[in-house]
């Protein structure tokens, strides 16, 4: 067999295995619409449960068939670099086809992966990014006011800004850093989540006179804590597939890296938000020690590859204690997340992005900014912009009395954990 046979299937050999392992990290991306499921439902309170799990399998269909439609053709327009919109031909042009499954170019490199195979764990980012606002706006959005906002954001407002970072944008000529995504998935769903929840008001009850604040409970906390570990286990492909191959030594071992780092970080993140919460309450809060997780793993999605386990570690304790922080002073402020999504997504997005100034060479703290203010502008205007028009037209809250019996008999006819069943 001579070298150029040897090479040719050496070359078939590492397409295999890059698309293999693109579509294995996108499934497991995929398998973080349960955890946010399964969070958000134990986060809940019983009566509104069938209708928050409605809303995320919802969701996350309607983000598969939006971007099919649109957005992979506003986030990826092709040959056009350094600009702020795409050329409007390029847009409606991402219908999919058989004819699309063709040999995408990793980078300006030899090795490839399949077309489809990107397109796929792409999509399962703009769920995620939708998932967000799901928790946040809980247990008093109208379900089809969430849906209708789920159309624009995941077809239009989240394909612009990710155009600007992953489509070669003038965020990404001008020297912004996000490896994975702390600004253009977790910070752009925070943004959404927060416009909405500024239109929708908090919750009945949730706040009473001279700033007292009421706890809800959740309904189900061994639900919430499956749903933070299976969002874990899932942001192992959430970071490790942004390094888009693993065949090579050098990529092989970036992997690692990522995986490693991904981890620690969301130790750190749930060890230091636990004695946070001990120190300033007096009590181990599983609520936040769930949050300080996830923090630690959105802190660290900015730049997996680059820091050490340890200094990935500390960047994770950071976003820990930020959470918590975030979590109590949006109380203050009378911002109701039930959730703490804005606050883990948002507040320590915005760290994850800064934090990556302290490890990687290339990053430009003028550009990091930039970056963060030119993304949260964006979406939270345009989504507030989406929000106020659908409360001035279909409307976005329930009613009061919606509201006191719970939105899952108003909005989804049925009960997640009915106390009587009657048979006829």
């Amino acid at each position: 067999m001579d070298a150029t046979n040897i090479a040719a299937q050496v070359t078939e050999l590492s397409y295999a295995l890059d698309t293999f392992y693109f579509l294995v990290c996108g499934a497991l991306v995929m398998w973080m619409a349960a955890g946010f499921t399964m969070l958000e439902s134990g986060l809940v309170r019983a009566k509104n449960t069938a209708e928050i799990l409605t809303k995320n399998v919802g969701l996350y269909s309607i983000a598969c068939i939006m971007y099919m439609l649109v957005g992979y053709s506003i986030m990826y327009p092709g040959d056009f670099e350094g600009g702020i919109f795409q050329s409007l031909s390029t847009i409606g042009s991402g219908l999919l086809g058989s004819d699309d499954n063709n040999a995408a170019t990793v980078m300006a490199g030899d090795a490839y992966y399949s077309n489809l195979s990107d397109f796929f764990f792409q999509v399962v980012f703009v769920a995620t990014a939708m998932s967000i606002v799901s928790g946040a706006v809980a247990e008093r959005m109208k379900l089809w006011s969430f849906f209708m906002f789920a159309v624009v954001l995941t077809g239009f407002i989240y394909p612009v800004q990710g155009f600007w970072k992953w489509g070669s944008g003038w965020l990404n000529t001008g020297g912004f850093l996000d490896f994975a995504g702390s600004g253009v998935v977790h910070m752009c769903g925070a943004a959404a989540a927060l416009a909405g929840v500024l239109l929708l008001g908090a919750r009945k009850g949730k706040y009473g006179p001279g700033g007292q604040v009421n706890a809800i409970p959740g309904a189900n906390l061994p639900l919430a804590a499956i749903g933070t570990l299976i969002l874990w286990l899932g942001w192992f492909g959430f970071n490790g597939g942004s390094q888009l191959q693993v065949t090579g030594v050098d990529n092989a071992n970036a992997v690692a890296l990522i995986f490693v780092n991904t981890n620690m970080a969301a130790a750190g993140g749930l060890v230091f938000a636990l004695l946070l919460s001990r120190f300033w309450f007096g009590k181990a809060d599983l609520t936040m020690a769930l949050n300080g997780a996830l923090a630690g793993l959105v802190a660290i999605t900015a730049e997996p590859l680059t820091p050490s386990p340890f200094a990935a570690t500390l960047i994770g304790a950071v976003g820990g204690l930020l959470v918590v922080a975030s979590i109590v002073t949006l109380d203050k402020l009378k911002i109701d997340d039930p959730v703490g999504a804005i606050s883990v997504h948002g507040v320590v997005g915005i760290w994850g992005l800064l934090a990556v100034c302290f490890t990687n060479e290339d990053a430009s703290l003028l550009w990091q900014l930039i970056g963060i203010v030119s993304i949260f502008a964006w979406v939270f205007v345009t989504s507030l912009v989406v929000w106020f028009v659908l409360k001035k037209t279909v409307g976005i809250r329930v009613s009061e009395e919606e509201e006191y019996e719970g939105v899952d008999l108003g909005e989804c006819g049925l009960e997640a954990y009915p106390e009587f069943t009657s048979a006829e």
